[in-house]
């Protein structure tokens, strides 16, 4: 029984998700904008680690300052 909150873990890590659907973008336009893969950005909003260079790319592509990490990664 103990192992369903698994899946909450990784979705809590950060809002990339989150923030990406309010702005209507889809996964591949915000990997188009970050310069990163799609498959980075699916890895990144199921909580796999990723690199500061990434998360830096994500924030700016998500039209937010890197000072507004704390908004989309919590770490």
């Amino acid at each position: 029984m103990s192992s369903n909150g698994d899946e909450e873990e990784g979705e809590r890590k950060n809002h990339v998700a989150h923030l990406r659907q309010e702005r209507l973008l889809s996964k591949a336009e915000l990997a188009r904008r970050a310069g990163v893969s799609v498959l980075t950005i699916d890895r990144v909003e199921k909580g796999a680690p990723c690199r500061l260079d990434t998360k830096r790319k994500i924030i700016l592509a998500l039209g937010l300052k890197v000072t507004d990490k704390d908004q989309v990664f919590e770490d």
